[in-house]
């Protein structure tokens, strides 16, 4: 696929301004109701990854750059499965465990957990065809989901008061509140494998589209 030609110009421009106005709407009108604001929720360090990826892929396709940021784009997309997957687990097992009771933003988390990751996601697989090498993403991902679980336990909770929980207090997403720490642990270790594990799916799937559809890369 021509990355150049003018239907994936303004396909990225629409991916991109969308996630552009997301993350303006986080900065202005966003939960900044307690330490750390919006930037407490996952969901919205996979909203800002995915801008930025949006915005490298774009900038691409405009050959204002020549570097690809492959990794940049995988990471972005397994995130963006990860909290999609999440959400919609626990969201239908119970609204409370992710949103404490409030009613949602119809607007706001379909995008977030629905149509925005599935934007990033087309064109990393279909468009960009990024997952090549997919090891490359293995240690940023980790970093990424290693920094974003210290930030919830050691910054998040002990500056926030609520959410309220069985056990302590103060994590962002209500379930979490409700588990010990070596629940926790558990917890995030599945996470981190399951990260590892979507990228190695996400591999075989672009090595597979490409033999079943072979694509040109970007010059």
């Amino acid at each position: 696929m021509d990355i150049h030609s003018r239907p994936v110009l303004t396909y990225r421009w629409f991916v991109f301004l969308l996630a552009a106005g997301y993350c303006l709407y986080q900065m202005i009108g966003g939960l900044w109701t307690g330490p750390g604001g919006p930037f407490r929720y996952l969901t919205i360090w996979a909203l800002f990854l995915s801008f930025y990826a949006a915005s490298r892929m774009l900038a691409l396709s405009e050959h204002r750059i020549t570097r690809r940021h492959e990794v940049t784009a995988m990471c972005a997309a397994v995130l963006n499965v990860m909290v999609v997957f999440l959400y919609w687990r626990l969201y239908l097992t119970d609204p409370s465990l992710v949103n404490g009771g409030n009613p949602i933003v119809w607007w706001l988390e379909y995008y977030l957990h629905a149509l925005g990751p599935a934007l990033q996601i087309i064109d990393a697989l279909f468009i960009g065809a990024v997952f090549r090498r997919v090891w490359r993403a293995a240690l940023p991902l980790l970093a990424i989901i290693g920094a974003y679980i210290a930030w919830a336990e050691l910054f998040v909770q002990r500056f926030n008061s609520k959410p309220v929980g069985d056990v302590t207090s103060g994590l962002p997403y209500p379930f979490l509140n409700s588990m010990e720490w070596a629940e926790r642990a558990t917890f995030y270790g599945i996470n981190v494998a399951t990260a590892l594990g979507l990228l190695v799916v996400f591999g075989i799937t672009g090595a597979l589209l490409n033999r079943l559809w072979p694509r040109q890369v970007a010059a």
